[in-house]
């Protein structure tokens, strides 16, 4: 053991940009994730997957940062053990980018599956985990040190894990291309999807963000890609986390931006002072209210009025729409409006009536609120839809 350690002490400790930059991000994505995992509440099922992921990659990067410093030679026994967190990378955001777009909740019982070669990995690597310190020692050195010589281990060790442990990566950018293209896949889907708009007042929408989160792991992966080209062993793992710190950074700037800290009004605590706040009504039963009884039809319909007839207040109402579909109330509204003038703008029965008319009779009082609203939930007038819907 005399040898191990006499190696060990060779080994520098580096600190320079780069450590400092990887050590920012470690940083941030722990406060970060920390924050969205405590704060968070239970109902936001997907930032919660989010707060998951950025802590796996904090934790990552820890590992990394060790390994390129020099100071994992104080903690020899933790080398590569972070692996089996980086198999579940991909999927983690896949799955936060899934449950923001789709509103299903994420369950160990439902998408265990998601784990699976996370923790086949980490049983074929028992193994390695419970080797002495040379062995682990030897592999640090092999792949940030060369040139140092190895300490000793004996003839007859063990090293049957090594088959799985030198197809790994290949097993990570396997597990990265399958989740980019689901993710991509779901982003599609759901953007083409009905009765789905963005609130006007959200600077950052959720097809926005899972957007630019997919083409933040893609990228990640074409880095991982070159990297691994260059790069034999784990050498080059720090220019990965570079990145890894950028995207941390500017996820950070994201959430700060949206804060309500930013507000004018977020001192007013309108919403967590009201005395509605736990009167129990959810999104569903206004959604229901508002079907069943066609409200969104009436010319006179308001957020007063619905209020009233759900026995709440006006700023209760309004909050729940906007927390939960993202859109004001006359958005959530008009919403309803324009897939029923949809229908009749190109059924025969309606031939009779203008536009106009039938803009009237799902709710709207006046011609130009009603071509406004269509072209913003349509992406095109009324007419230009009906000639649409002829030709094809």
């Amino acid at each position: 053991m005399e040898n191990v350690y006499e190696i060990i002490d060779q080994i520098p400790i580096r600190h320079n940009f780069v450590s400092y930059f990887i050590s920012l991000g470690i940083f941030i994505g722990l406060l970060v994730s920390l924050v969205i995992l405590f704060r968070t509440s239970k109902k936001s099922n997907s930032f919660k997957i989010y707060g998951w992921s950025l802590l796996i990659q904090s934790i990552i990067a820890t590992d990394i940062f060790l390994c390129y410093t020099g100071l994992i030679k104080y903690i020899p026994h933790f080398n590569d053990s972070t692996e089996p967190l980086v198999l579940l990378l991909a999927p983690s955001i896949y799955l936060f980018v899934n449950t923001l777009l789709t509103r299903t909740p994420i369950t160990i019982k439902k998408h265990w599956l998601h784990c699976v070669p996370a923790t086949l990995y980490f049983l074929t690597q028992i193994q390695y985990y419970l080797q002495p310190i040379a062995v682990k020692v030897n592999a640090y050195l092999g792949a940030y040190y060369p040139d140092v010589p190895r300490a000793f281990v004996p003839d007859d060790m063990d090293y049957s894990y090594q088959w799985v442990k030198d197809e790994f990566r290949w097993l990570i950018l396997l597990s990265f291309v399958f989740y980019i293209t689901l993710s991509i896949r779901l982003i599609v889907i759901n953007k083409t999807k009905k009765k789905i708009v963005s609130a006007e007042s959200t600077r950052i929408n959720k097809f926005d963000f899972s957007k630019n989160t997919s083409i933040g792991l893609l990228l990640l992966f074409l880095l991982i890609f070159i990297v691994y080209l260059n790069f034999e062993d784990d050498g080059g793992d720090h220019y990965i986390f570079i990145f890894n710190t950028i995207i941390v950074s500017i996820t950070c700037i994201v959430l700060l931006s949206e804060s309500r800290f930013f507000e004018n009004s977020w001192i007013a605590d309108k919403y967590e002072t009201s005395s509605f706040r736990d009167q129990g009504i959810s999104i569903n039963k206004i959604t229901e209210f508002v079907e069943t009884n066609k409200f969104y039809l009436l010319n006179t319909a308001s957020l007063k009025i619905l209020a009233e007839e759900l026995d709440s207040s006006s700023n209760y109402i309004s909050q729940i729409i906007n927390t939960s579909t993202g859109l004001n109330f006359n958005d959530f509204i008009n919403q309803y409006r324009i897939e029923v003038s949809k229908i009749r703008l190109i059924d025969p029965n309606y031939n009779h009536l203008t536009i106009e008319a039938i803009g009237n009779s799902v709710g709207f009082n006046s011609k130009s609120t009603f071509y406004s609203a269509f072209k913003k939930h349509v992406a095109m007038s009324p007419k230009a839809f009906i000639e649409l819907q002829k030709s094809s």
